[in-house]
């Protein structure tokens, strides 16, 4: 570890926003292009953007009011997505857990608006929903986009409950709502899991192949390359992470080749309490993927791929750490205020942070790599366009016994 490891952090923060409750790991999603949905436990949604006040970009957060949520329910999990092309319209999903008194009844909540208008409009998208009774205890709700016979896409809402399954939410065009399928209709790998799933990620690799990966409550780990026309053209590496409650993280390289073969831990990672989530981004702008971590002991860690001198393969050097006041629950990393560089949100028990990098040192970042690309030209080409030849590793993660990743 490095002896000035916690002063390295890129982020200065931005912003706090507290909340009235606290959330949880499936309390954090993205909603259209530089907002995002904060969902605490008794009944509350937060939306967070920044907005134009008196020629300055401030944080705003304000409470959307979603219709049959009841005030003493408890919210599980949130997720939006904009729907596949060439239809039209932004989607909220909402599980919660109402409190009868004598029993609790869970339900899934889907919001969307198919007036013209207004099927991005948050308001109004919030009045239109279609109320689901669920027979089991929802978990993470995650969508993903399948590609269909015909050519076209179609995004779905995929839900884990603790009856041991995944429930699959697909539109209904023609009746203007979403209804359930058989998972195995679209995700045949998703039949007859090993225990309840409690962290699921889906990538597509192009329109044959894909990748899913989940994690169980009991500690087991599901990882399927689903090719569904025959084989691929290009190859890519796509690299696992995996994170745990009681061990150290690990990376599994070359996952689409080796399986589960090949592991690397990520050392100390098992130092800060439960792993509760985990990002995959680029945060230094060198082509290359970092790996955050989220703690519930209070702790945001940062590693990195680093080949030491003669060693013949690389390893995951923890980069720098940054201590917060609460545990961590969930991370996004988004571009919220429009100036280019995204932010990192930290949802924690307490609330919201939003984190920024420095503008002067990216700024010097950017001016000393151009003075780095021109002074490589020849004479007679230094007036040409330059492109970045980085290349990038891809990467799918999910959770593991009570822990969180993103893609």
């Amino acid at each position: 570890m490095l002896p000035d490891i916690k002063s390295m952090c890129p982020f200065v923060e931005d912003s706090f926003s507290r909340f009235p409750s606290q959330s949880n790991i499936y309390g954090l999603c993205q909603a259209g292009e530089q907002e995002f949905l904060a969902a605490t436990l008794k009944g509350k949604v937060v939306c967070f953007r920044y907005q134009d006040q008196q020629k300055k970009i401030r944080p705003l957060a304000r409470e959307i009011q979603f219709t049959y949520i009841p005030v003493d329910a408890e919210i599980v999990s949130i997720d939006a997505f904009n729907k596949s092309a060439p239809k039209r319209g932004m989607v909220v999903g909402i599980t919660f857990i109402k409190d009868s008194g004598d029993k609790a009844t869970p339900f899934l909540n889907i919001y969307c608006d198919y007036e013209p208008g207004s099927e991005f409009n948050l308001e109004s998208i919030a009045q239109s929903c279609l109320n689901l009774e669920l027979q089991f205890t929802p978990f993470q709700l995650y969508h993903t986009e399948v590609h269909c016979g015909d050519g076209s896409s179609e995004t779905v809402f995929l839900l884990s409950g603790h009856d041991q399954r995944i429930h699959l939410y697909i539109e209904n065009a023609s009746l203007h709502q979403f209804e359930e399928q058989p998972v195995e209709r679209l995700f045949p790998e998703l039949q007859e899991l090993p225990s309840n799933v409690l962290w699921l990620n889906v990538l597509s690799i192009d329109q044959n192949r894909r990748l899913t990966a989940f994690g169980c409550q009991n500690g087991s780990v599901g990882l399927s390359l689903v090719n569904q026309k025959g084989p691929g053209s290009e190859r890519e590496t796509f690299n696992l992470l995996v994170t745990s409650a009681i061990e150290m993280a690990v990376v599994y390289r070359d996952v689409e080749q080796y399986g589960l073969s090949r592991q690397l831990c990520l050392a100390e990672s098992d130092q800060c309490d439960a792993v509760l989530c985990a990002l995959v981004v680029d945060l230094d702008f060198d082509g290359q993927h970092e790996l955050l971590l989220g703690t519930y002991g209070q702790d945001l860690l940062c590693y990195k791929f680093h080949q030491p001198t003669g060693a013949i393969e690389d390893k995951l050097q923890l980069l720098w750490r940054r201590s917060f006041k609460s545990p961590l629950l969930s991370l996004i990393y988004l571009d919220l205020d429009g100036d280019g560089l995204r932010e990192l949100a930290v949802l924690t028990l307490k609330g919201l942070h939003i984190l920024q990098h420095s503008l002067k040192t990216t700024a010097d970042l950017v001016l000393h790599r151009l003075s780095t690309l021109v002074s490589r030209l020849p004479i007679s080409s230094k007036d040409q366009s330059i492109k970045n030849q980085d290349g990038e590793e891809g990467y799918i993660s999910i959770i593991n016994e009570q822990s969180t990743a993103e893609t």
